[in-house]
């Protein structure tokens, strides 16, 4: 009994020096770790206190669409820049009134050049504002842009070196995971060698003489308004699916000037595009090379001819043009507003006292 209660003492008693050490050890400590927490605290409060103020004090660049390109217009009610399109720090507006506000005010050149618009050179222009001259047209559809010269900051085009890079149509990376193969993205009801849709038809046009030959070698199934065989937007696609190849012929070649003959037509309407526009190393700055055929891979049209009849019969060869679609999905150009839009991002890489003088040098360059 006397030993029970010894280990009773004992045990009792080595408790009572471990809490007193504990206790001691947090009468000690405690300062410093309240300190510690109440400085983290602080910190993080200081650094989402700064984040807050960066989103409060940002400030926004103002864009202003002086017109709605082809008289078309969109709804920039509320944040759209970033509601839509994720673009943050951006008001895009149409309201002239907000003139000596804007940062950008962007002129859509057909409406100029066809005496619809002017601009507003009898205003009082801040000097910071940049005025934007934009078009997706060819040079040749540009008409006289002389008097513009002095007048613009920037360009918003097709071309690879314009301020504000403009395509028709680019390559999306895209995960499609595993388990798909390319011949999963290849129409199955191929049924016509080649097709062309096609409404500015001129005798002048270099893409005319380069049809006239190709149809005696191959057989070419033709639609659009040139023909009197319009295709309603819900029966295009369809149509060129059916088409081993599709000519995407531009309806002039200069540089950088890929349309959405290429991108929509093409690409989206599931044939192999052959291509008939600027060199070839200008269609791989923006697409596989192995996308597309050229018509300038070959020394004459004849061997061209030959070369699709050849690839139209050869499946696993035919297949090859559609391996991209195994990782990328094409975006097409579509809502006015987001080209507008990505002006803002573009600011910090934009010339401050970049002015054009020379209007059609740079554009015939």
């Amino acid at each position: 009994m006397l030993d029970f209660c010894s280990h009773r003492c004992t045990l009792l008693a080595a408790f009572l020096v471990c809490l007193t050490f504990f206790v001691s050890f947090w009468l000690i400590q405690w300062p410093s770790l309240l300190n510690g927490l109440h400085c983290k605290m602080k910190m993080t409060s200081r650094i989402e206190t700064e984040v807050i103020n960066m989103n409060i004090n940002a400030k926004n660049t103002t864009v202003l669409v002086w017109y709605w390109p082809f008289g078309k217009k969109s709804s920039v009610d509320d944040n759209v820049c970033w509601e839509r399109f994720g673009i943050p720090n951006c008001k895009l507006v149409d309201d002239r009134s907000m003139f000596s506000q804007a940062d950008f005010v962007v002129f859509h050149n057909r409406e100029l050049i066809q005496g619809q618009q002017r601009l507003p050179v009898d205003q009082t222009r801040p000097q910071r504002q940049k005025w934007v001259w934009f078009s997706l047209e060819s040079p040749a559809h540009n008409g006289n842009v002389k008097p513009f010269d002095g007048h613009f900051n920037c360009t918003m085009s097709y071309r690879l070196d314009a301020d504000v890079y403009t395509p028709y149509g680019s390559m999306v990376p895209q995960d499609f995971g595993t388990g798909l193969t390319v011949e999963d993205f290849i129409p199955k009801n191929k049924s016509s060698m080649a097709c062309w849709v096609v409404s500015n038809y001129a005798a002048h046009h270099k893409r005319t003489a380069v049809y006239n030959r190709l149809k005696t070698i191959i057989p070419v199934n033709v639609y659009g308004g040139a023909v009197n065989k319009r295709l309603d937007g819900n029966v295009l696609l369809p149509t060129i699916s059916r088409c081993y190849f599709y000519l995407s012929f531009e309806n002039s070649i200069f540089k950088d000037y890929i349309t959405e003959k290429l991108w929509y037509n093409g690409f989206m309407g599931g044939a192999v595009p052959v291509v008939l526009g600027p060199p070839r190393e200008q269609y791989e700055a923006v697409a596989p090379k192995d996308s597309f055929i050229h018509v300038d891979d070959f020394p004459s049209l004849e061997e061209l001819g030959k070369f699709l009849k050849s690839l139209a019969e050869d499946k696993e060869r035919y297949a090859s043009y559609f391996n991209w679609k195994l990782n990328y999905t094409v975006k097409r150009f579509g809502d006015w507003r987001e080209e507008f839009c990505k002006i803002c991002p573009k600011v910090s890489s934009l010339q401050k006292h970049k002015v054009y003088e020379d209007f059609h040098n740079w554009e015939w360059q």
